[in-house]
């Protein structure tokens, strides 16, 4: 809690004004988005708390949540953003250290490092007199005239509650860095999602004993398939224009012959179909289970101590729990919540503009079923014509301004994705794509139009 004459200093803080558009966080999503402004030559603020770009990928950064052993769970040719290639010599999937290199050369080529305000945490982000009041850490304000955010939704862990107490050391996936500290320790992971994986086979190859707790089986997709990249295989289905059903046969009918029944090895039987939860994608996991080097476990019932008790009726005794339970969706900076209504559900228009508030955009707010970078890329070179546009007063934003109201569009590629708490953000790569590219056609079109009609007038 703040004392009264701190409160009073910020209140007598300086209102600084600025005609860029804000964006929050220099990551992957706000350099996507940051290189289309500077592209369109629209004046931007980058306001990062770190002290260099990366996000996520800033590996051992407060807020990062890659561990030492990460590498990209998409090809670089599905990750890499459009205008700006992954090296050659990168391997198909590159480790974070290479990531993080990527994203500060990208910076670079954008020349988007004299626009980033580093060790610049925003506090505080209000809609006032339709301009948007910024307040950072140090008690800056500033207003501006639009607010992109693009924070990321993997720095917040949601932890879960059990009932009884567990006497040995508790880490969640965020904070777990290396694998020194699985040395000798009794090992179990709880959660089924891509970092759950990871753990469970570092656990195996560094832990005394390795336990993975999942509540459900799971379609596990290997990093490789047919000599490539499974996702780039996935790319080809959706390029020869083949049905949902056509492309779940076909990659069902590879998988079969590649991995056949996950249950074979030990794991639990997918209780869904596949594409139907977010893509595990691991080569490791089913060798280790397949060799008794993970054992897997149903979910948890209690803590008794030292003990897990698990829902089978079966307790097993451990040092250290690893609770790869995923993040909460957190924007700390707002006092209201604009993203979610009553339902949970984001209520953003192509989860990235808000349907009532024009001047707020997110990037990133998603969770693809392939590579995030590229789809932010599409979202940022939207969010700059749309920028354009107002400021030219050009029509193509009003045409922009009805489907905000009216336009309700399938992002899912007609995939049922099980309802859970881990899908909320979950889009389809392909179909999300699509829908960006052909709204940033149709705006292309209607801003040169726009043109040409002040050209005459």
């Amino acid at each position: 809690m703040s004392l009264p004459s701190e409160q009073k200093r910020t209140e007598d803080a300086e209102l600084r004004s600025s005609d860029a558009t804000c964006i929050i966080g220099a990551g992957p999503s706000g350099l996507a988005v940051a290189g289309q402004l500077r592209a369109r030559s629209l004046p931007l603020v980058i306001l990062e708390r770190e002290d260099d770009v990366g996000g996520n990928w800033y590996y051992g950064r407060p807020t990062s949540s890659v561990f030492a052993s990460t590498h990209l769970i998409s090809s670089k040719r599905m990750t890499e953003f459009p205008d700006f290639p992954m090296p050659k010599e990168f391997p198909p999937y590159p480790s974070h250290w290479q990531a993080h290199a990527y994203l500060r050369d990208y910076a670079r080529h954008h020349r988007l490092y004299d626009e980033i305000t580093f060790q610049t945490e925003v506090t505080s982000a209000k809609l006032e007199n339709n301009r948007w009041t910024v307040q950072d850490r140090a008690g800056n304000r500033t207003s501006y005239p639009r607010l992109i955010v693009a924070s990321g939704h993997h720095w917040d862990p949601l932890i879960p509650t059990f009932p009884g107490e567990f006497t040995g050391a508790v880490v969640h996936a965020h904070d777990y860095k290396t694998p020194d500290i699985l040395a000798g320790k009794r090992v179990l992971v709880i959660g089924g999602g891509n970092s759950g994986c990871d753990l469970a086979v570092e656990a195996a190859l560094y832990a005394k004993s390795a336990h993975l707790s999942l509540r459900r089986g799971y379609h596990f997709l290997p990093k490789f398939l047919l000599g490539g990249p499974t996702d780039s295989g996935g790319e080809r289905l959706h390029r020869w224009g083949l049905p949902l059903a056509i492309r779940r046969w076909i990659t069902k009918l590879l998988l079969y012959v590649a991995v056949g029944p996950i249950q074979r090895y030990g794991l639990p039987r997918p209780d869904h179909d596949l594409f139907e939860t977010h893509p595990i994608i691991n080569s490791q996991l089913p060798y280790f289970v397949g060799h008794g080097r993970v054992q897997v476990r149903p979910g948890i019932d209690r803590f008794e101590g030292s003990e897990v008790l698990f829902q089978d009726g079966s307790r097993e005794a451990f040092d250290l729990v690893l609770l790869a339970t995923g993040y909460k969706v957190s924007f700390p900076f707002f006092s209201t919540d604009h993203v979610f209504g009553q339902s949970g559900r984001c209520e953003l228009y192509l989860q990235a503009f808000h349907r009532q508030i024009s001047s707020l955009m997110f990037a990133g707010l998603i969770q693809p079923n392939s590579g995030l970078w590229g789809l932010s890329y599409w979202q940022g070179k939207l969010m700059a014509q749309l920028i354009e546009a107002e400021e030219c007063g050009a029509t193509a934003l009003a045409t922009f301004r009805q489907k905000l109201t009216s336009d309700s569009r399938d992002l899912r590629g007609g995939i049922r994705f099980v309802d859970s708490p881990r899908h909320q953000l979950e889009v389809e790569y392909f179909a999300y794509r699509r829908t960006l590219q052909t709204l940033i056609g149709q705006m292309e079109l209607q801003l040169a139009r726009d043109q040409k009609t002040r050209a005459a007038s």
